[in-house]
């Protein structure tokens, strides 16, 4: 290590922050096995601020840039040197604890490669560092120099250089443009702040508390006050699934619980941050509430004129620190006055809230209430008034800290017709398009008004027969009265305003743009000059109101009927329940991941969870499994058979069928089997025992190298398409659960294995000659330093790979997902969901990616052999 390593390692108390030690590495240097990487982490310290580091001789040179960069070449950042940091520091997101240097939150703004135009160690000690970089975020060449102004650090300033990624600072500011995280789904709010005495829990003279029937509640029973409480989370469905329910508002804004211990307040967030610093008034209002202890489950909102909640708005509150115009919507008590009641049916801990509440609304403090309609008329008039949807609680259900089928989330999806005014030039391996510039009439001058671009869900087909249809119509003034201007401008093609094109998006903006917009299909059975923005009607319901509104709850307490509703096994402390009886779980407590927490009968439970989906992939295919009897932390074991494992239900074919012995695993209690032996990843061949001389499919996994950004996957995920396209064979995408993507070719069982390898080989071997800047065709860190490998090693008899719904041996357990084609560019990286959070996901999409794979039929040829240069 260098000596300023030695200076990062003593300035911190590794005991009780989370941010990476140096370690002294052995053998090789991680520099020699990627290219050199660079990142940007948002920090907020004690100041606001950004750290921009280079890797450079094994460490991250690091300067701590107030202000951020600015892709403005006339505006210089000042840059303050500072200690260098770990390469293991380029990934770390995270809280630094109060007390501690740095204290405070931590996410990557931007993460990639930086290129050095001279040498860097030379240019470095000159103090003139001029680089490319390439990030999701930033691009182009940039200057760091170093200054003579006077301080106990050197003062150095970040300059844009003047080129193509160059914009100015009016027209563009890519901090408040683009201000989340690039790894994760983290944000920072910047916030003022604080006095000390406002940043503790608040404290107010005794009250003589409030009186509540909290000891008649059905279920209810002493207990003490728990120090911390998770809150239950909603399961997103569908439709609306029969029995007895009551049904809320779906708020806008941050969950949090409020733990009220006697005249000390707190406030909690989803993930169990103090926010009680940030929310003082609504702290103030609940210790006026009188209670002797309480923990009460609720939403903070900042509602608009409309009384209808606004994200923005609330995030705008915090940074301006202006609590006082945000309300705490509170819909559940799990505890009250030393009573536990988690067991108490939900209809019955709402009453006892609403009563705590004193059944008036406070300026702070609201009562979510439920309304007497029925699902669909309410979910129609929350979605006309742009809200976000609807809760749904089962009633008689108790309070569970975990995601939870008793309750439910239904969304509002917002579709309407957009007037097509523009289109720009394709970028990368898009053909024909890039994206359809949209315009909608305002209501009250009839101007037509730019509202953003759609710039997903076309195919090749729609790409090229829309584009027919946009040329004729080209002109050269928009005509739009507010066109985009600056970068948003460049390689636009307007257009007369003569088409419409039917969009779903997720909201629009305050300035009347569509954001997360998807193409549904062009449009002409209406007169473009109608097209508006679809806007809320007065209707006669209790739901048209705020969401504050007094309504009839329901008072059903009729044992509900079975609900359409996802499925979920409900296990008993050591074993899980499945539909062919039971699995018992040894060691259920033992934690396979430390940094989720997760323990080795969670695990099982998420396999259980998804047998639906995964059984299908893992049918008939020989599986390999890794095994963690220690966590994933710990030793991994690679196992190809059963020999020595218990695993009931699991079928094996000795070597005389398959040239090895193998294991199959074609049902739930196999599944779960394999967990009970410390199973974390399940990996396939690619053929069944219908025929496993001839695979049915072959796999091209693009391996990055690490320092490369998302960006970089995206691409080359659209190049290596585009050559299958062009081959005619059509392939299906998923993560792989690290850092790349994984492609796979369905084939009909004609070739031997020898024969689809090879052919593989030459598809990747053909775009490393091609491209060679982007692809490497060989294996090994040191031949894709800067790179993409292409792994097609993974198409020999025996080979593997990972099984798509199969969890991963990394932190945070991420999991293998398909994909559809569009989506790669939308999210943030081959870990994007977890054994947590892909439930979301099924729940509302299901298997729909790969809905065709199993119909799709196409052979490897003769004359796509010649395309990719095979002599036969």
């Amino acid at each position: 290590m260098n000596r300023n390593l030695d200076d990062y390692n003593r300035m911190r108390d590794f005991s009780a922050t989370s941010e990476p030690a140096a370690v002294k590495r052995r053998g090789r240097s991680k520099a020699t096995e990627h290219a050199l990487q660079f990142c940007i982490q948002k920090h907020d310290a004690s100041h606001l601020h950004y750290d921009f580091r280079l890797e450079l001789d094994g460490a991250l040179k690091s300067w701590a840039v107030p202000k951020g960069p600015s892709l403005d070449p006339k505006v210089k950042r000042l840059a303050v040197h500072v200690e260098d940091h770990p390469l293991d520091y380029a990934t770390f997101e995270g809280s630094i604890p109060e007390g501690h240097y740095g204290a405070g939150d931590v996410i990557v703004w931007d993460r990639g490669v930086w290129i050095p135009q001279e040498d860097p160690a030379k240019a470095y000690a000159k103090g003139k560092l001029k680089f490319e970089l390439q990030g999701e975020k930033l691009s182009g060449i940039w200057n760091l120099v170093r200054t003579h102004m006077p301080g106990k650090k050197e003062n150095w300033f970040l300059i844009k250089h003047q080129d193509s990624a160059a914009r100015p600072q009016d027209d563009y500011d890519v901090l408040s443009a683009e201000p989340d995280s690039v790894l994760s789904e983290r944000t920072l709010i910047s916030k003022p702040k604080l006095a000390a005495e406002q940043a503790r829990p608040v404290k107010k003279a005794p009250a003589k508390p409030r009186k509540a029937a909290s000891g008649t509640l059905t279920g209810a029973r002493k207990a003490k006050l728990p120090a911390q409480l998770k809150p239950e989370l909603a399961t997103l469905v569908d439709s609306a699934p029969e029995g007895q329910w009551s049904y809320e508002i779906k708020f806008d804004g941050y969950r949090i619980m409020a733990r009220i211990d006697h005249d000390q307040v707190q406030l909690f967030t989803r993930n169990g941050h103090d926010w009680t610093h940030k929310l003082p008034q609504q702290a103030q209002a609940l210790a006026e509430l009188g209670l002797e202890s309480a923990w009460l489950d609720g939403e903070v909102v900042v509602t608009n004129e409309q009384g209808v909640p606004d994200f923005q708005a609330l995030q705008n509150a915090f940074e301006a620190g202006r609590s006082g115009s945000i309300m705490y919507y509170l819909f559940d008590m799990p505890y009250l006055n030393g009573v536990d009641l988690r067991e108490v049916p939900v209809e019955e801990r709402r009453a006892a809230l609403s009563t705590v509440l004193g059944g008036h609304e406070q300026p702070l403090l609201r009562f979510s209430e439920a309304f007497d309609e029925t699902a669909d008329a309410l979910l129609n008039s929350a979605c006309q008034m742009q809200m976000e949807g609807l809760i749904g609680k089962r009633l008689g259900s108790p309070y569970v800290s975990r995601r939870s089928s008793d309750w439910i989330k239904l969304k509002c999806k917002h579709r309407q017709e957009f007037v097509v005014v523009g289109y720009t030039d394709p970028k990368g391996a898009r053909s024909a398009f890039g994206a359809l510039l949209l315009g909608l009439h305002d209501r009250d001058s009839g101007e037509l008004r730019y509202a953003g671009k759609v710039g997903t869900g076309f195919n090749e087909t729609t790409l090229k027969s829309i584009l027919a249809q946009l040329k004729p119509l080209q002109v050269k003034k928009a005509a739009v009265v507010n066109p985009p201007s600056g970068f948003e401008a460049k390689g636009v093609h307007w257009l007369k305003p003569n088409l419409l094109a039917e969009v779903a998006f997720a909201e629009m903006t305050k300035d009347g743009s569509v954001r997360h917009a998807v193409f549904h299909g062009l449009r002409n059975d209406k007169p473009a000059k109608s097209i508006t923005e679809e806007r809320a009607k007065p209707v006669k319901t209790s739901a048209k109101a705020s969401p504050s509104k007094k309504a009839a709850s329901s008072k059903k307490t009729a044992e509900s009927k079975k609900a359409t509703e996802p499925k979920k096994a409900e296990p008993a402390p050591s074993q899980l329940g499945l539909a062919s009886g039971k699995v018992r779980i040894t060691h259920p407590d033992r934690v396979i991941d430390a940094v989720s927490g997760t323990t080795k009968m969670q695990l099982a439970e998420y396999y259980a969870s998804v047998a639906e989906w995964i059984l299908p992939q893992l049918k008939d295919r020989p599986v390999a499994l890794v095994r963690a009897p220690d966590g994933i932390a710990g030793e991994l074991f690679f196992q190809k058979n059963a020999e020595r494992l218990a695993i009931p239900g699991i079928t094996t074919l000795d070597k005389d069928v398959t040239g090895q012995p193998v294991m199959l695993i074609n049902n739930a209690e196999a599944l779960i089997g394999a967990v009970q032996m410390s199973t974390v990843e399940l990996h396939t061949w690619n053929a069944t025992t219908v025929d496993l001389e001839k695979p049915d499919r072959f796999v091209l996994d693009l391996d990055p190298d690490p320092a490369l950004p998302w960006k970089s996957m995206v691409e080359a995920t659209a190049l290596t398409l585009t050559v299958l396209d062009e081959l005619g064979l059509k392939a299906f995408l998923k993560t792989s659960g690290g850092k790349g993507i994984h492609l796979v070719v369905p084939l009909t069982r004609k070739h031997g294995w020898d024969e689809v390898k090879d052919f593989s080989h030459a598809i990747v071997s053909h775009m490393a000659k091609l491209l060679p800047e982007r692809f490497s065709a060989v294996s090994g860190p040191k031949n894709r330093v800067g790179r993409i490998f292409i792994d097609y090693l993974r198409n020999g008899l025996g080979a593997t790979t990972i099984c798509a719904y199969a969890a991963r041996t990394r932190e945070g357990l991420p999991v293998s997902v398909p994909l559809f084609r569009e989506e790669v560019g939308e999210i943030k990286g081959g870990n994007q969901w977890n054994i947590s959070n892909v439930h979301e996901r099924l729940n509302e999409i299901g298997d729909e990616p790969w809905a065709d794979l199993k119909k799709t039929r196409q052979s490897i040829t003769a004359e796509m052999r010649k395309r990719v240069g095979m002599k036969k």
